[in-house]
């Protein structure tokens, strides 16, 4: 096969729907130290092979195809803002991603600030006095411009990992 070959690009229909035929017994749930130990074992390698900033440029663009993907997928026919952070919400939680909620928004802007408590990747690790959630950067970006057509920065500024006991981000349309 020819090195640029894709193998593996990313579709909805590449998860699986049929949770009931393939997972019979097990369902459609895992536990999250099974999820941190793909997140973290993963991280580790790609660090080890192409460091740390390349390895967050990573991690923040497969969020950021996350978040767009998400958006199609679930929030694309959200009537306004309201709703969508509503669904937003309802979905972190069904999914178990986090508790999601806005803290503030500049409506003219979009800057804004968002908070995720009990997050996925970090709650109850130990304090490293650096914030670690660049997926969720991604993830937030990548939801964000999908639903206003133009592309945003997103910097987690708290984390869990530095103290705060809550992952809270501020997303920005892109200079």
């Amino acid at each position: 096969m020819p090195e640029d070959t894709r193998k593996y690009q990313f579709s909805w229909d590449t998860l699986g729907s049929d949770m009931a035929l393939a997972r019979p017994n097990l369902g459609p749930d895992t536990s999250i130290e099974m999820y941190r130990l793909f997140q973290f074992t993963m991280r580790d390698i790609l660090e080890q092979s192409y460091g740390t900033k390349a390895t967050d440029e990573l991690f923040y663009k497969s969020g950021q195809l996350a978040g767009m993907s998400f958006y199609n997928q679930f929030l694309a026919d959200a009537a306004d803002l309201a709703e969508l952070v509503k669904r937003i919400q309802d979905l972190f939680v069904k999914f178990r991603v986090g508790i999601f909620r806005v803290e503030s928004i500049n409506t003219e802007t979009m800057e804004c600030y968002i908070a995720v408590d009990e997050d996925l990747d970090c709650s109850g690790l130990p304090d490293i006095e650096d914030v670690i959630c660049v997926y969720d950067e991604g993830l937030i970006a990548g939801i964000m411009e999908a639903h206003t057509g133009k592309p945003f920065t997103v910097k987690e500024v708290d984390c869990w990992c530095t103290g705060a006991r809550t992952c809270r981000f501020q997303a920005k349309p892109a200079a």
